[in-house]
Order: structure tokens, then C-alpha cells, then sequence
């Protein structure tokens, strides 16, 4: 939550509406591994085919990101900018189309890039993604 403040506010945005359906993913035991470190003792583990051991499930994510956008909606007529981390983000983006959870393991998202999501004349569609 730290570092999606800091981006807020280097962003302009000096009072963030702060919430936990933001936060990044509870990975349980792998907490501080990095994918290489996973993979080696587990070399099939996707997060969002498999979740994390003792930590959020891929329904758990996709619920929360399900939440934010509930959250976000209650705004509808205003743009609602969120920061956060890649892995719910990932998550509200195919929630917000109402795709599977698996769908997020096939987008790339990258730091410090911009997405834009948007319920306009064709309903809700991914309108851009990872841009630089």
C-alpha cells in the first residue's frame, strides 16, 4: 500500500481514498519468494490457477477484485483512478469484463504504466492496457 501511495502522489493525487481491496495478494508461504524460488519446488504454480498455500485463493482474488469495483461503480458518474499492485489489478481487469480469473495469468502488467477500463457503448471493455 506504501508504494501505491508514494505512485499517488507523484501522480498528483496528495489524498488517496485508501482501501484494502487494493492491497496486494496474500501469498501465504510463498510471502517474499520470487517466481524462480516458487518454481523450483513448485515448478507448475500459476497464482491465479492456483492460489497461494495458506495464503488468498484465485476466487478469494478474484472476489476482492469483484468488491473494488462495486466500490468504484458506486461513482459512476465520475472516473475513478486506482493504484495498486499487478496482481489485483490484473484481477479487477477481468472481473471488470466478468472473464475467469485464469484470463489474468495472460495479461502483462508492467510498473508505472497506465490501464484504462470502461463501460461505454459496447459495455465494459478493457479500452488500455500496460501502456508506457
Amino acid at each position: 500500500m506504501q508504494r501505491a501511495m508514494r505512485t499517488a502522489k507523484l501522480a498528483g493525487f496528495d489524498h488517496p481514498q485508501i482501501t484494502p481491496l487494493l492491497k496486494e495478494v496474500d501469498y501465504g508461504r510463498y510471502e517474499g519468494l520470487t517466481s524462480h524460488q516458487i518454481h523450483e519446488s513448485d515448478p507448475n504454480w500459476e497464482l491465479f490457477n492456483d492460489g497461494s498455500p495458506a495464503g488468498e485463493s484465485p476466487d478469494q482474488i478474484y472476489a476482492r477484485a469483484g468488491d473494488f469495483i462495486d466500490l468504484a461503480t458506486r461513482h459512476a458518474d465520475a472516473s475513478v483512478l486506482a493504484f495498486g499492485h499487478g496482481h489485483i489489478l490484473r484481477a479487477v481487469a477481468v472481473a471488470w469484463i466478468r472473464a475467469g480469473i485464469r484470463i489474468a495469468s495472460g495479461l502483462q502488467l508492467d510498473v508505472a504504466t497506465l490501464s484504462i477500463l470502461s463501460d461505454g457503448g459496447r459495455g465494459r471493455v478493457i479500452a488500455l492496457w500496460n501502456a508506457p
